[in-house]
């Protein structure tokens, strides 16, 4: 959520950095609510103290045996207009905070300025594309003939973007969750969680799911719970509400989780096989961290999520997002790609993002410093990273002429063997 005193101090600028990012925001009625509410408030702690005033006044003439009928009466209507304004104040507040809640983050000076993906910037290169002496199969193809998944029996137990993996290939992949967790917690310093998989609604708003992206996003209704679109949601709302210490920062924490997304706008866009699911594993990294140190931060979380993806020894690229691609919560966003020989393109396998103190707002989650003042803590998170795009990947540039897969090194200690061959 934005500071309403940004918006009263730079309003030209907030709504210039919103449109940014695509959005134009109702900044002048905002700052009208915020006015009104501010006067209101104002006239409402007025009429408090003179209450309080003619309080004092009331028990002295009693204490006197003075007669005070007429103070008593003045403050029952001093009273009941003090009510009536706290009554407005209330439903200026909700209004108020309705409309922040709906406000996108602002992206970062640094953040390039563009209007879609064609905008982004690409950073860097790792690796070589694998070059092969035959023509490479898809995964979807290469999958089916190993017996790795089966979509169709999953489409008819959950319909379409709801995978079925089966044998090796349900192996495969928790040999790779399995790996990314230990790269995570015994190499890069993170602390292991294993989180709720469901997420209420102070924890989704907390976030910046909710409101503006619910439909996106697997409600149940009987218990008003959601289906995590991300590990991003649980762990970042474990400390909610709480005061850290700056002695403790920054806090690291890494999870599994399956991830469930609506992806209500996405209809028309490639769902063939992996590229879009309804539902998908991932590895999150989350760091709460001091403001002073969030971008250097930010630069560690890319690079933890290169490291998985060097260790399978796969050619990737990373991307800055312009203000245009940036997501609702992020300042400052890095995407890694991989890519794809049979598909050949790009495709995104991890987002790190630094949202600074905007989920922190939403959240109330805020640290001691050492000046011993409370403050907003920032929130970072990356994708350590997406499991069903690294499959297209591990599938696409793995694979051998006689149509085996051969495992990655980095994997063959969780897989407990070097190829998947077709079974005759």
């Amino acid at each position: 959520m934005l500071d309403i005193r940004l918006l009263r101090e730079d309003p030209e600028g907030v709504k210039a950095g919103l449109l940014n990012k695509k959005t134009d925001a109702p900044i002048k009625e905002i700052l009208e609510l915020d006015k009104k509410r501010r006067e209101r408030g104002q006239e409402g702690d007025e009429l408090k103290n003179r209450r309080n005033r003619v309080s004092k006044d009331i028990n002295q003439k009693k204490k006197a045996k003075e007669n005070a009928d007429d103070l008593i009466l003045e403050m029952r209507e001093v009273g009941s207009e003090i009510k009536r304004i706290d009554g407005e104040l209330s439903e200026l507040d909700e209004k108020i905070s309705n409309m922040l809640l709906k406000l996108p983050n602002m992206p970062h000076s640094s953040s390039p300025i563009g209007k879609s993906e064609e905008d982004n910037v690409v950073v860097s290169y790792w690796g070589e594309k694998s070059e092969k002496d035959f023509k490479v199969k898809d995964h979807l193809t290469l999958g089916e003939e190993l017996g790795l998944f089966d979509f169709k029996r999953g489409a008819k137990i959950s319909g379409s973007g709801f995978p079925l993996y089966t044998g090796k290939g349900a192996r495969l992949e928790r040999s790779i969750i399995n790996f990314m967790l230990d790269v995570h917690t015994q190499e890069n310093g993170y602390t292991e969680i294993m989180p709720p998989f469901t997420a209420n609604r102070a924890s989704m708003t907390g976030t910046g799911q909710l409101p503006k992206m619910e439909d996106d996003m697997y409600h149940i209704d009987k218990d008003d719970l959601f289906l995590i679109p991300t590990a991003e949601v649980p762990v970042t709302n474990i400390h909610r509400d709480e005061v850290l210490s700056k002695d403790e920062l920054p806090i690291k924490y890494t999870a599994y989780s399956p991830c469930f997304r609506r992806e209500a706008g996405s209809y028309g866009k490639d769902t063939r096989g992996f590229q879009r699911l309804h539902q998908f594993n991932k590895v999150e990294m989350v760091q709460f961290a001091h403001p002073d140190t969030s971008f250097d931060i930010l630069d560690e979380l890319v690079s933890h999520a290169q490291s998985i993806l060097k260790k399978l020894n796969l050619h990737h690229r990373v991307i800055e997002l312009c203000t245009g691609d940036l997501s609702f919560a992020a300042a400052k966003c890095f995407d890694i790609e991989l890519w794809s020989p049979a598909e050949e393109k790009w495709l995104e396998v991890s987002s790190c993002s630094n949202f600074e103190n905007f989920q922190a707002r939403r959240a109330n989650i805020k640290f001691r410093d050492g000046d011993g003042k409370l403050k907003l803590i920032h929130t970072l998170n990356g994708s350590g990273v997406a499991t069903p795009r690294l499959m297209i990947a591990i599938l696409e540039n793995w694979q051998l002429a006689d149509g085996s897969l051969k495992i990655p090194d980095a994997l063959v200690s969780y897989f407990g063997a070097e190829f998947i061959r077709k079974e005759s």
